[in-house]
């Protein structure tokens, strides 16, 4: 058994080469072989979003409340208890509305020493659509 203690891990900014605006992630926990889950808490300021990205064994998640979109899909506004999974290699992005901020705890596995793939940013007509 292990416990992760809250506040354990430090807090970190989410790196302007994959993050717009102010973004603070907070890791839940990283998995150790055999184990291949990672989990965090991620924190979007208003107008703050992920680039556009994918996962090899794909993503889920658990949201306070913001925006989520797959290529080629709408603009969706979740809200506080939604669970939105992403398939492996589906090309999305997710963050805060323009007014509010989005708080979300990410979960995904690791494959072959990989959790994501960034690709570009999103721009401001793709975020506003």
């Amino acid at each position: 058994m292990e416990i992760y203690r809250a506040g354990q891990m430090p807090s970190r900014s989410g790196p302007a080469d994959w993050f717009t605006g102010r973004v603070r992630i907070d890791a839940l926990f990283n998995s150790a072989a055999p184990d291949r889950v990672q989990g965090a808490d991620s924190t979007f300021e208003p107008g703050a979003r992920t680039a556009w990205h994918t996962h090899p064994l794909g993503q889920t998640l658990i949201v306070t409340s913001g925006r989520v979109q797959r290529e080629g899909g709408p603009v969706e506004e979740v809200r506080p208890g939604d669970v939105v999974w992403f398939e492996p290699g589906e090309k999305h992005w997710h963050g805060a509305s323009p007014r509010t901020a989005m708080t979300h705890i990410a979960l995904q596995e690791v494959k072959d020493g990989k959790v994501v793939d960034w690709l570009e940013h999103v721009t401001d007509a793709e975020y506003g659509a």
